[in-house]
This record gives C-alpha cells, sequence and structure tokens, in this order.
C-alpha cells in the first residue's frame, strides 16, 4: 500500500508542476510605464525645447505603441502630432533610437525601402524609452528645425524620468 501511495503522490506532483508550467505559458508579465511618468517626460521633453525656444509637438507611447501622452505647444505646425507619434512609434517597433535607424540607411546596413512602411518615420527626434533590457515604451518629439533638435528635448524627457526607471 506504502508504494501505490508514494506512486500516486509522485503522479499527483507531476500533474501539479506541469499544470504551473503551462498556465505560466499561457500569460505574460511586463512592466510599463505609469501615464504619471509618461507625462511627466513629456513635460520635461517639451520645457526643453520651450527653453531652446522651439514650438514642438511631444507623444510617449506604451511598449505596445499605444499613445499614452501627447502634448502639443500652440504654435506647433500641422503634421507635429502624427510625426512625433510615428517618430516614437519607430524607435518601438525597430526597437531603436530614430536617429540611430537614420545613420543605418545612410551607412547601408538599413534597407532604405523600410522608410516606405506605413507609420515608419525615419527623422530623428524618436528614443526608446527602456530599462535592463525592458522595453518599457518611447517619445517622440516634432517641431524643432531638425531632428538633432528634436532629440535633445526627447533625450531631456528621458532624463527627467530616470531615477524612477531603475528597478
Amino acid at each position: 500500500m506504502r508504494i501505490v501511495s508514494r506512486s500516486l503522490l509522485c503522479a499527483l506532483s507531476c500533474v501539479a508542476v506541469v499544470s504551473s508550467a503551462h498556465a505560466e505559458e499561457a500569460t505574460v508579465t511586463y512592466k510599463s510605464l505609469t501615464v504619471d511618468v509618461a507625462l511627466e517626460a513629456a513635460r520635461a521633453a517639451l520645457q526643453q525645447c520651450r527653453a531652446d525656444g522651439y514650438q514642438v509637438s511631444v507623444a510617449v507611447l506604451d511598449r505596445f505603441g499605444e499613445t499614452q501622452v501627447l502634448l502639443r505647444d500652440r504654435y506647433t505646425g500641422l503634421p507635429a502630432n502624427t510625426t512625433a507619434i510615428n517618430k516614437a512609434w519607430t524607435a518601438i517597433g525597430f526597437r531603436n533610437d530614430t536617429s540611430q535607424l537614420v545613420s543605418s540607411i545612410k551607412n547601408g546596413t538599413l534597407d532604405p525601402r523600410l522608410a516606405d512602411l506605413p507609420r515608419v518615420t525615419m527623422l530623428g527626434g524618436g528614443l526608446k524609452i527602456e530599462t535592463a533590457d525592458t522595453l518599457l515604451g518611447a517619445i517622440g518629439v516634432s517641431g524643432a528645425p531638425g531632428g538633432d533638435k528634436d532629440e535633445k528635448c526627447a533625450r531631456a524627457g528621458i532624463d527627467a524620468i530616470r531615477d524612477k526607471l531603475d528597478f
């Protein structure tokens, strides 16, 4: 009887382990920016561009490419909202900053036809937001006279929340 009990106990233990393994495979856990942190990053980016004399739009997207925050200064040009969103979307989609993608196209390591895909915006000013190799989202800035200036503002946004990202 002891052998049957041990065998039954062993079999039940195996079923429990296999069941929990299947449950883990059916779900995922991920980290994401809170809307308050996303707003803080967007405000810091906007303030940097204002200090530099530029009217811009700033978008912060979550890791799935959905807009969490969109700020538009009063005299920002018409395409700035869409461009800021698409810069951030491109950074998420390629998991790379858009200025790096532009460089990769120029030096031939990235096919320039990728820039023709819908929503892909190969202009500087889109930065991924990540920590410990975990993609949290991205920030995009548009409206300054040049992607390098947009990127400076986006970087200020990330720098403003950096201490909240270290986990």
